[in-house]
């Protein structure tokens, strides 16, 4: 079903002012598009209110912007690829002529802004923006499709999308073919204007999916056909070192992609699968500038405790949490408050994802024996006063980690757990001596990544009944009112669950009608208090170290992101389905 880019709102002043349906009438309307749940367009061309076309001539000349009816017109090929796919296909918006000076294209949303100045820059031509309809721009769309078919004809192998033996000299001359360096150009630009943070392509019987993820979810952006396959993987791997004939066994790479705006470098990692080769790409920005505490989410509270702790000469600062979930960002953080002249840091990698001055950062290397333990066993050496271990993964990293804590080094890592306090029993379990973790851990960071609600379309909103039965389901309500009004959030004793104001994002062009835009993390930051020691040596269980650590007040993440959706950063959707996993 294709998109219509109105808001209610925007389709009830086009439709007014242009008398095709006076308020009252579109209200009616409304209310019935929403009790069949239809798209109100849609509803309204189907009871033959307005057809399509007449509803975007009418917008066109409400937005002062021309009206283009694109269907059945020929577009020459080379205006069309004026504009990458994936942006087209994201954005519905198309090119359909040119002059040397001018751009004209057809879009769904002539207040896209943004966009519009982007494909100015890279075209260098003034762009022209006309209306047109959701079938006109799905036309055009097919026929980049069309086009890349006919490009490929040549090489596209068995007509039943099989796989052929292709020699290592006929795959670089594919990888150098125009087109498709085009493709793989274009996914990398669109992916790094897009803040993507991976790149997927995956291969099917018969044709090829792209996606990004942004913001921690994954978005289809385009399909291409399966003759295009081969191609792409080639040009990836020649981009990234790797054996262009090697198609059964997986392999990792990297390369590094330099402009004037940008410095990205790329993990690469193709795994064979049963349709084909699947390649996923990490986009690491070089020019990513450093944050502060403050700027990663910390609430003051614990942002008292990292502050303190960072400061002390020896022991262990861990930061846990699943993959993906911010753990280096903020190590990194942590890095660039300690980095002075006056000290030796030495990090261990598994890769180096950020570049910093003065840090001596090194990689490891398991093909040639480089482990975490293997380096981190050397830099005791190098006469280290802080070393940073990319993470804690086996028995040994961790016993020569807590030994370095205790003979005077700042000793920073990360670890794969759910939460602060299960770290502790996880460290025990790899043969650590509980007094040794007792008396060497100095705070726990556990974290998670939340997306923010997009301010431009922010609205707020009260729980009905329903909303708050299904609330006490996943939490304590009672317990997180104590706590918001504890951190002086709500006024003590003044509200109910049911009164309390949450935030939403209605969805619009700035945040691709998702609602929300950009992420900040939600923790839960654990102090290794004289208390949380004792109990650490007489070897307590998770649930008695989270009662002694909630005895101390110690904010869990739940409530960390409740306070965050309470003040408007983000939802209580988001909340639970990031603490909730």
């Amino acid at each position: 079903m294709e998109q219509h880019r109105f808001t209610p709102e925007q389709l009830k002043l086009v439709l007014t002012s242009q008398g095709a349906v006076s308020a009252q009438e579109f209200d009616t309307y409304a209310q019935e598009a929403k009790e069949r749940n239809l798209d109100l367009c849609q509803y309204l061309e189907s009871r033959k209110i307005i057809s399509e076309v007449q509803l975007y001539r009418l917008a066109a000349d409400y937005f002062h912007v021309p009206f283009i009816d694109l269907k059945g017109r020929t577009i020459r090929k080379d205006i069309l690829l004026l504009i990458p796919e994936p942006i087209a296909q994201t954005h519905r918006v198309v090119a359909f002529e040119q002059t040397d000076r001018e751009l004209k294209i057809a879009a769904l949303n002539p207040r896209d802004l943004e966009i519009f100045e982007f494909l100015g820059k890279k075209t260098g031509r003034t762009v022209i923006v006309h209306l047109t309809t959701p079938g006109a721009i799905s036309e055009v769309l097919k026929s980049y499709h069309k086009g890349l078919q006919a490009e490929f004809g040549p090489m596209a192998g068995p007509a039943d999308g099989s796989t052929q033996t292709v020699s290592d000299q006929e795959l670089k001359e594919l990888a150098q073919d125009l087109p498709v360096i085009r493709i793989v150009d274009t996914l990398i630009e669109y992916a790094i204007y897009e803040g993507a943070s991976d790149i997927h392509i995956e291969p099917a019987e018969k044709e090829v999916s792209v996606r990004y993820r942004i913001d921690g979810i994954l978005r289809n952006v385009m399909t291409l056909p399966k003759a295009v396959h081969a191609g792409v993987i080639a040009r990836i791997k020649i981009l990234s070192d790797l054996k262009l004939d090697e198609h059964r066994l997986p392999q990792d790479g990297r390369f590094k992609i330099s402009t004037p705006e940008y410095k990205v470098s790329f993990r690469v990692s193709i795994i064979p699968m049963f349709d084909g080769e699947k390649v996923v790409l990490r986009l690491l920005n070089e020019k990513a500038q450093l944050l502060t505490l403050e700027q990663l989410g910390l609430q003051s509270g614990p942002l008292e405790i990292l502050k303190r702790n960072i400061a002390k000469p020896h022991g262990m600062i861990l930061v846990t949490g699943p993959t993906g979930s911010g753990k280096t960002t903020t190590l990194y953080t942590v890095l660039g408050i300690l980095n002075t002249p006056e000290v030796n840091i030495c990090t261990i990698e598994d890769p180096i994802e950020y570049r910093m001055p003065r840090v001596n950062q090194s990689q490891v290397n398991p093909k040639i024996g480089y482990t975490f333990a293997a380096g981190l066993r050397s830099f005791l050496r190098q006469d280290p006063n802080i070393i940073m271990v990319g993470e804690i993964r086996d028995t040994e990293t961790a016993e020569i980690a807590v030994h370095a804590a205790m003979t005077g080094h700042l000793v920073l890592s990360t670890l794969h757990t759910n939460d602060a306090v299960t770290t502790l029993p996880r460290l025990a379990k790899m043969g650590v001596p509980s007094f040794l973790i007792g008396s060497t851990t100095n705070v726990i960071v556990a974290q998670r990544l939340v997306r923010k609600i997009c301010p431009k379309c922010i609205y707020s909103y009260t729980l009905d009944k329903k909303g708050i039965q299904e609330l006490e389901k996943a939490v304590d309500l009672k317990s997180l009112i104590k706590v918001l009004e504890r951190e002086k959030i709500i006024t003590p004793g003044k509200q109910t669950v049911e009164s309390l104001l949450f935030y939403r994002g209605k969805g619009c062009r700035e945040c691709n009608q998702e609602g929300y835009k950009g992420r900040l993390g939600i923790y839960e930051v654990l102090e290794i208090t004289p208390t949380l020691q004792t109990l650490i040596i007489k070897n307590a269980n998770a649930d008695q170290l989270q009662e002694a650590a909630i005895g101390q007040q110690m904010l869990t993440m739940l409530e960390d992101g409740f306070i965050k959706a309470k003040n408007g950063i983000t939802t209580v959707e988001e909340i639970l389905r990031v603490t909730q996993e």
